[in-house]
C-alpha cells in the first residue's frame, strides 16, 4: 500500500471519463491504495433518479424534479472506504445499475439545479478528508483547481463490450452524446488533466499507470 504523508493538507484527486471506461474500479483502488475515501458521484444522481422514479416522476419534468429536491433529504457520508448515500433514510445502491435507471439518469443529471446541490455535497466531503472522487464533471466543474485530474478513457467498443460483459443493456454511444452534449457541465477533458487510455489495460497496470500520472501531477506518495 503507498501512502500519502499526514502533514499534507485535504486534497481531492478527480477521475472522469465516459461510462464503462473503468474509472470507478480505478478510482476505488486507487483510493484504496492511497488510503483515501473513494466518492463516486454517480450514484448521487443515479439514487435521485431511483427517488423520481419512485415517485413516479417523469425524468423529463424539471418542475415536478425539483419541486422533489425540495422536500426530501439527502444524506451523504462514507463507510471508511466508499461514499454512502440515503434519500429520506433509504440507501437505494443495490437498485442505482437497473435498466430503468440507466435509461434516465442522464436526464435527471442534465437538470442544472440537480446539479448545483449535488455538487455542493460532493465538495462537502473534502471538509473532513482527502478523497478520490469519480464522475464526469469532476475536474472541470466540482474541484476545477485541484492540481491532481485524470481522465480515463476506452474505445467505443471496448467499454460496449464491459456494459454488455455487466449485464447492462444501454448504448454507451448515446450515452456518451447525452452527457457529452447537455448545457450545464459536459463530460470534457478538464484543463490540467492527463488522459490514461485504459482501453488494454489490465485493473493493475491500469491503477499502477494512474499512480504514475498522479506522481507526475506533483502528488507525494510514499512507497
Amino acid at each position: 500500500m503507498n501512502t500519502i504523508p499526514s502533514t499534507v493538507p485535504h486534497f481531492a484527486i478527480a477521475i472522469d471519463g465516459p461510462a464503462a471506461s473503468g474509472k470507478s474500479t480505478i478510482a476505488r483502488l486507487l483510493a484504496e491504495r492511497l488510503g483515501l475515501i473513494m466518492v463516486n458521484s454517480g450514484a448521487m444522481y443515479r439514487a435521485v433518479t431511483w427517488k423520481v422514479l419512485q415517485e413516479n416522476i417523469d425524468p423529463h419534468d424539471n418542475a415536478a424534479v425539483l419541486a422533489m429536491m425540495d422536500r426530501i433529504r439527502i444524506d451523504c457520508g462514507h463507510d471508511g472506504i466508499t461514499s454512502t448515500i440515503a434519500i429520506d433514510g433509504i440507501n437505494p445502491e443495490e437498485e442505482l445499475r437497473s435498466e430503468a435507471i440507466n435509461a434516465n439518469v442522464s436526464a435527471v443529471s442534465a437538470i442544472p439545479e440537480v446539479r448545483s446541490k449535488l455538487i455542493c455535497l460532493q465538495r462537502g466531503y473534502l471538509q473532513h478528508s482527502s478523497i478520490v472522487m469519480e464522475g464526469r464533471d469532476i475536474g472541470s466543474v466540482v474541484f476545477p483547481d485541484t492540481p491532481y485530474k485524470i481522465y480515463v478513457d476506452a474505445d467505443e467498443e471496448v467499454r460496449a463490450a464491459r456494459r454488455t460483459d455487466a449485464g447492462e443493456v444501454d448504448s454507451v454511444a448515446k450515452r456518451d452524446a447525452a452527457d457529452s452534449g447537455r448545457k450545464t457541465a459536459p463530460l470534457m477533458v478538464a484543463e490540467g488533466a492527463t488522459i490514461l487510455d485504459n482501453s488494454h489495460h489490465t485493473i493493475d497496470s491500469a491503477v499502477e499507470a494512474a499512480i504514475d500520472i498522479l506522481k507526475q501531477q506533483g502528488l507525494e506518495i510514499l512507497d
